[in-house]
């Protein structure tokens, strides 16, 4: 079992990033701080004659990377009552993807992954960040992917989140899932 870590925060140890440390701690997998990353916006030519025009930045390569993992941890502050944009950029880009002759199997080899998203927000997000849940479950069903679970911590200022023990207590138990796991 191989983990990979997206994480889609702009803030260097925010709170997203924290509580997703204490639920990989220990943990042997690879991180990708998509901030660190050049992801062109996606232009959809889905319906053009030419359809998508190959795009020079670094999107392929974490593409390439995140193949390699049978498990996925998606890990986003909630901004907007939604993902982070730089982690929408990179999904949207999916729709590249599924018709890039360089990736002609990226669903089926996607759809034998399993995902996990851990996402922190300030505003009730134990609430309103359950349709941030819903469109991964969307978007993951689309895909193949099997969703096998999400933590929503509470946190807005740095460190708030190691104030909130749910989220911590949820991020131990996903910890020995994964160790039990391996």
């Amino acid at each position: 079992m191989t983990i990979a870590v997206i994480y889609g925060g702009t803030r260097e140890k925010g709170n997203t990033e924290t509580l997703t440390e204490k639920a990989v701690q220990g943990l042997e997998l690879e991180k990708i701080y998509l901030k660190d990353y050049s992801i062109q916006p996606i232009e959809d030519l889905r319906h053009s004659p030419e359809g998508f025009k190959n795009v020079n930045d670094d999107y392929n390569s974490i593409i390439d990377r995140i193949l390699e993992h049978d498990i996925l941890i998606f890990s986003t502050p909630i901004y907007w009552y939604s993902m982070s944009g730089i982690m929408k950029n990179f999904i949207d880009r999916w729709s590249q993807t599924l018709r890039d002759s360089k990736y002609p199997d990226f669903k089926n080899k996607m759809s034998e992954k399993k995902a996990y998203v851990i996402a922190v927000g300030g505003d009730e997000p134990s609430l309103k960040g359950l349709p941030l849940i819903q469109q991964f479950q969307h978007i993951f069903n689309f895909i193949g992917i099997s969703f096998d679970g999400y933590i929503l911590g509470n946190g807005n200022r740095p460190d708030d989140i190691l104030q909130d023990k749910d989220a911590l207590f949820a991020a131990s138990q996903l910890r020995e899932k994964f160790i039990i796991s391996d």
